[in-house]
């Protein structure tokens, strides 16, 4: 068993919660598709503004305009990953210091940190007007591929050394996460481009859609353990 961290950074889609992308729930509830354009930005053809206008042209395309409940109403569906109140529960009672750091979308992300009590989370946006209408603009706070920027900067102001830090997430950007001196460790990853980075990196894996899994790899006492 691992020894037990100062701070642990999780993805939120397709980690904390039982989606793939909380970008993806908006096009599904919109009938819409962009999987050419993010085919573009993993390559790092266009940027992250420049993929997030293009996500809300498409929706407006098909409704326009779009109120700040319309974007809440698409997550409706959405569940939390098995395991992931137990696990972050776990953490927070043993002293550890829970965030999460996601180039999704905030609103949602927002009620997922606030569900889950984390001590401090990020994510990427949108503006809304005065009336609370979509705007054609997204609001970015950090890069999908630059997310050590923002692990370096939380583990600064709060003190903690990067050995003491172990972050999660389920694809190949989300290696940007592991700071130099940090733990790393995949979960659920749904790409094959995504599983073959993670084996490239020789990080650990964790397959199955149980975040409870993870318990031996951060410092947890296992179910048996604590049964």
């Amino acid at each position: 068993m691992s020894e037990l961290p100062e701070v642990v950074v999780f993805d939120c889609d397709g980690v904390l919660v039982d989606a793939v992308s909380s970008w993806r729930t908006i096009h599904d509830a919109f009938g819409t598709e962009n999987g050419h354009n993010l085919a573009r930005f993993i390559r790092g053809e266009i940027s992250d503004v420049e993929f997030m206008r293009s996500d809300i042209q498409m929706w407006k395309a098909v409704q326009d305009p779009i109120h700040q409940d319309d974007i809440f109403r698409t997550y409706s569906g959405v569940k939390l990953m098995p395991g992931a109140r137990e696990l972050v529960s776990e953490l927070l009672d043993a002293g550890v210091y829970v965030a999460i750091v996601s180039a999704g979308v905030d609103v949602f992300v927002s009620s997922i940190a606030s569900m889950l009590n984390v001590d401090d989370w990020i994510a990427n946006g949108f503006v809304f007007d005065d009336a609370g209408y979509l705007t054609d603009e997204g609001v970015c706070r950090l890069h999908a591929t630059g997310k050590g920027a923002i692990i370096d900067r939380l583990l600064s102001m709060q003190g903690f050394s990067a050995q003491g830090c172990v972050s999660v997430g389920d694809s190949e950007m989300d290696l940007s996460m592991q700071v130099e001196g940090s733990r790393f460790i995949g979960f659920n990853p749904s790409r094959e481009s995504s599983q073959s980075a993670f084996a490239e990196a020789g990080v650990p894996v964790v397959v199955e859609k149980d975040l409870r899994l993870l318990r031996p790899l951060l410092g947890l006492p296992t179910s048996t353990e604590m049964g």
